[in-house]
């Protein structure tokens, strides 16, 4: 899993009918100064996040996973928990910033 930001939506008005339905978001991955690391993804939202709301995702198997169907979805990254609050250490001792 990582920890992303809502930078955009992504909309498609022909899909597959496995994700019709399914709401597509542009997240940005964040490292641990919680700046922009990384490629931009498409990641589909399952709890209805919004924009610039901090994001964890899940991507790869567990992505095609995180639905509850009896087939697996052609999807390669999720939003599955919108974060309220984070607490980092200052650094590898531990202390909280």
């Amino acid at each position: 899993m990582l920890l992303a930001k809502v930078i955009g939506n992504v909309w498609s008005s022909k899909k597959k009918d496995a994700i019709s339905a399914l709401r597509l978001l542009f997240v940005q991955p964040l490292g641990k100064n919680l700046k922009p690391e990384g490629d931009v993804l498409i990641a589909v939202d399952e709890v209805g996040a919004g924009f610039e709301e901090l994001v964890i995702v899940t991507q790869g198997s567990p992505a095609m996973q995180a639905f509850d169907k009896s087939e697996l979805i052609p999807v390669d990254a999720v939003v599955v928990g919108i974060v309220d609050n984070l607490e980092l250490a200052d650094d590898i001792t531990g202390k909280k910033k």
